[in-house]
């Protein structure tokens, strides 16, 4: 049996009494001598970081990326060289409304959030369990946030709240009807699919780029909770998805997904919004299969559970602004304004170092002149603190994306789309998809939240299912009637 080791202070002094602290007789005052109790009271009281604002509650584990078909025609980047070729990978999935001590059950899109360790350096996606969002614009996204937390008055979930929000901003209709339907409490982590959601780029060895989508399809096949089943779990087992995802990964059952792109080039997708009037960087939108099919990329598993919650899943922090050589950005608005605040918000809630931590940090050499600060744990030793600059027509190299010139349209301004641009068919395509059971369900789960809202915003939501198709605004309204009569 192995002996424990002997407890010590934070500077490795060993503790002689870890149970009685040291006082003045018996039974008087402690003294501040004893530094042991002093030290252990101030961690105390300091162990927490401040949580996510969004996504505070969530699970993760580690695994690897296995590339099985061969996109080097498309990216430079250096995880897909050849197939065979493996990557360490991250990966923390959540809820995203909730606090840290809500249910994993509740209705709510799920994070998907990856990291992939490579040579290049780290790159992340950060995506969710769905293709689409609830807005396109990240100016109105501390405003939609809120609306999903708690009312500054009576400190509780408002349905007139979201209803509000989302009455008035029609291009939620696509997530709302998603959100609703029986995939907005999927059965734990491994059960649903994961997409990158916004629009990015792949740049070749040539300068080339292309646009795409990342689809993560689970092997382990598509299973969601009912509402009522969701409910109960909540309060039975409000950990219910950490537990599987922990429990199936510890006993060697890991989970797939099938990593695949959707691939477009910038003739292609004018063609495709000259033809649909969708403006494919709206993250509002899908692109349809048919019109884009999804190419096989590789294989994602996990297969170790962290060692320490803290150290390894509240302290991750991701940015989609980590894009390694060969791949980059686009014109999505919300993904814009994602490359600023993921990594603001690390700055914040884990540190001004937070990159040097294990699991944040690149696992290839890295080279800046970033000093000092809190946690400054690779602080540049005696390397110089600002960089030599280089003369004229040196051509420094940058961050090697060797990504080509984004075409502009217009001149900087305000550009409100509302009223012009198409919020309902897609919401409408989605509505028809579903089985006939699922179209009942999606009735019922609208029927509750909308129950407890005001007169004029539940006629303003159905406004919209109504524009997305008739049925759709009729289900919704027998729903009603039938919940008010009970």
């Amino acid at each position: 049996m192995s002996q424990k080791p002997p407890i010590s202070t934070a500077s490795g002094i060993p503790v002689a009494d870890n149970q009685n602290s040291i006082s003045a007789g018996p039974r008087g005052p402690l003294l501040l001598q004893d530094f042991h109790l002093i030290e252990k009271l101030q961690h105390f009281n300091r162990e927490r970081i401040p949580e996510r604002v969004v996504h505070a509650k969530g699970s993760g584990a580690y695994g690897t990326f296995t590339v099985t078909h061969d996109i080097s025609g498309y990216t430079k980047a250096k995880l897909f060289s050849e197939v065979g070729k493996q990557t360490a990978t991250f990966a923390r999935f959540s809820t995203v409304g909730g606090e840290r001590g809500s249910a994993d059950t509740e209705r709510d899109p799920r994070g998907f959030a990856l990291r992939f360790y490579t040579e290049e350096g780290n790159w992340d996606l950060v995506g969710n369990n769905t293709p689409m969002f609830f807005i396109k614009d990240p100016i109105k996204f501390p405003d939609f946030v809120h609306t999903q937390k708690r009312d500054p008055q009576s400190n509780l979930k408002s349905a007139n709240m979201m209803f509000d929000f989302w009455s008035k901003a029609p291009e939620s209709l696509h997530q709302v009807t998603m959100l609703f339907s029986d995939r907005g409490t999927p059965d734990g982590f491994r059960h649903m699919d994961g997409f990158g959601s916004h629009t990015y780029s792949l740049i070749n060895d040539r300068g080339e780029r292309v646009y795409v989508k990342w689809h993560f399809k689970t092997r382990q096949g598509i299973k969601n909770l009912s509402a009522k089943e969701a409910g109960r779990l909540a309060g039975d087992d409000p950990d219910y998805a950490q537990r599987d995802l922990f429990g199936a990964i510890g006993k060697g059952d890991f989970p797939r997904w099938d990593v695949k792109l959707q691939v477009a080039t910038e003739a292609q997708l004018a063609e495709w919004e000259a033809r649909t009037g969708w403006n494919p960087f709206d993250l509002t939108k899908v692109w349809p299969h048919g019109d884009f099919p999804l190419k096989p990329v590789g294989v994602f598993e996990l297969n170790r559970n962290p060692d320490n919650y803290h150290a390894e899943v509240e302290q991750a922090a991701f940015s989609p602004s980590n894009a390694v050589p060969g791949m980059g950005y686009s014109p999505d608005k919300m993904l814009q304004g994602r490359l600023f605040a993921y990594h603001d918000a690390a700055l914040h809630r884990v540190g001004t170092n937070h990159q040097h931590l294990p699991v944040n940090a690149a696992r290839c050499p890295f080279h800046n002149q970033q000093r000092d600060g809190a946690m400054a744990i690779h602080n540049g030793g005696a390397a110089p603190n600002y960089a030599t600059l280089e003369a004229a027509g040196s051509n420094p190299v940058g961050l090697g994306h060797g990504e080509p010139t984004l075409a502009l349209e217009g001149g900087a301004a305000r550009y409100d789309g509302r009223g012009v641009e198409d919020d309902f068919t897609q919401a409408g395509n989605l509505f028809r998809v579903l089985t006939q059971q699922g179209r009942q369900n999606l009735f019922d789960n609208l029927a509750g939240p909308l129950s407890q809202v005001d007169a004029d915003i539940l006629q303003r939501q159905l406004g919209h299912f109504d524009k997305a198709d008739p049925a759709y605004g009729a289900g919704v309204r027998a729903a009603l009637s039938a919940r008010n009569a009970m």
